[in-house]
C-alpha cells in the first residue's frame, strides 16, 4: 500500500480503517504492518488469504478525522484544503482546490475551474505558505494566493 501520511508509515498508528472501493465503504482493523521498500505491507484482521487480500488493491484507506492529532497553528491536513475556493490577492477566482500532490520539493495544489472562476483552466499552484499561499480561512472556505492568473 501507499500512504499519504508524513512520515509514510504514520498510517500504522491508526488501527481502525474504512476501505472505500467502487463507492462501497467497509470498516476493517489493521492488526500489523511494516515498511517494505517504498511502500507498506499490512495485515487486516480476518484476511489470511492472498487472493482475498488482492481484492482490496486500489481501495482508498480513510481514518476517522477525530483520530487525527491536532496540528500547530498554520498547518493543515490536505483534506481540509480540498474544496476551498482559490482567490488571488486581487480577488479573482481561480477555481477550487481539487486535491494536492507531492512533487518532492513542495506540495502542489491542483485547482480546477468552477462556475465562478475567471476561466476554465486547471492550475497547479505550489503550496508555499507566506510566498504563494497568503491566507487560508477554513471557516469561510477560501484560500488566497499571490499568483498571476495568466501563469
Amino acid at each position: 500500500m501507499y500512504s499519504y501520511t508524513d512520515p509514510i508509515d504514520g498510517i500504522l498508528g491508526y488501527r481502525n480503517w474504512t476501505l472505500v472501493q467502487d463507492g462501497k465503504r467497509r470498516p476493517v482493523k489493521m492488526t500489523e504492518g511494516r515498511r517494505h521498500g517504498a511502500g507498506i505491507v499490512v495485515q487486516i484482521d480476518g484476511v489470511s488469504d492472498r487472493e482475498v487480500a488482492r481484492t482490496y488493491c486500489g481501495a482508498e484507506i480513510v481514518v476517522p478525522t477525530a483520530d487525527l492529532p491536532d496540528l500547530p497553528a498554520g498547518e493543515f491536513y490536505w483534506h481540509q484544503l480540498e474544496g476551498l475556493v482559490v482567490l488571488t490577492v486581487q480577488g479573482e477566482c481561480l477555481g477550487v482546490v481539487h486535491h494536492l500532490m507531492e512533487t518532492g520539493s513542495n506540495d502542489v495544489l491542483v485547482v480546477r475551474p468552477s462556475s465562478e472562476s475567471i476561466d476554465q483552466r486547471e492550475r497547479l499552484l505550489p503550496y508555499l505558505p507566506d510566498q504563494v499561499v497568503r491566507e487560508i480561512d477554513l471557516a469561510s472556505g477560501k484560500l488566497v494566493v499571490d499568483w498571476d492568473p495568466e501563469f
